[in-house]
Order: C-alpha cells, then structure tokens, then sequence
C-alpha cells in the first residue's frame, strides 16, 4: 500500500515512522517536506491530499468517510485538505469535507469537524479557534 503511494510522489517522499495506514492509497497525495509521525490512520476513499510542509503528531486520523444515517450500508465519501505548513498534534482527528488552512496550528487531542481558517490554532472536541497566529 506504501508503495503505491510513492508511484504519485512528484519530489521527495514524506518521511513517515510506522505503522502508517491507509486505505486507499489512490486517494491520497501528498507534497514534499511532509512527515508523518507513528501510528498515522486514513480512511481516504474521499480523497486527501496534505500540501507541502505538513507535519501529523503521532496517533492521527484522517477520515473522509461516513454512513448514511438512514442506509447504515451506503458509505457517503467526503475529500480532506490540509494546506501547506499546516501542524497536527498527537491524536487529532480530521473528520470528512474539512479543509486545515495554511500555517494552522491543531492542538493535540482535538477533533476537527468544520474548516480550520489559515493563520490558526484551533483545540478541543470538537475543535474552535483558540487565537490566530
């Protein structure tokens, strides 16, 4: 699975300190300078794609996915961005259609459920503006 997310690297392959997971590895890009700390998780059949200079504490997840709440068997499949320069804590979680701005800041713990404006640090569950940067 790792391998077929290296055949789409366009630079340099993002460091990465295992286990590192995901789903479907066609629906993920990402830039160069990215690091990925241990234990990451993405459920990305919606798609992610993480710009250059991102860093993911350990024990993250990315989910692009959900159930219909009235067809529990129809999986409804959402795309997640995190923009450049943009820093995760240790075990965030980045829920579908959420966009993480540029430079944005999420302190560990936090859930994240609506777009992260750029120049932010957001915390908390679910997780708010805490100050702009």
């Amino acid at each position: 699975m790792v391998e077929e997310l290296f055949e789409k690297a366009e630079g340099e392959i993002p460091a990465m300190i295992p286990p590192f997971e995901v789903d479907f590895a066609k629906q993920f890009i990402f830039g160069s300078g990215v690091f990925f700390n241990h234990s990451f998780t993405a459920m990305s059949a919606g798609g992610i794609q993480i710009d250059d200079n991102v860093q993911i504490g350990p024990n993250c997840t990315i989910v692009t996915t959900n159930h219909d709440f009235n067809a529990r068997y129809t999986l409804c499949c959402k795309g997640v961005h995190i923009k450049k320069n943009a820093w995760l804590g240790a075990c965030v979680t980045i829920m579908p259609r959420v966009t993480v701005g540029e430079n944005a800041v999420i302190a560990g713990g936090s859930v994240v459920t609506k777009d992260v404006p750029d120049n932010t640090v957001v915390g908390r569950n679910p997780a708010k503006v805490i100050k702009h940067l």
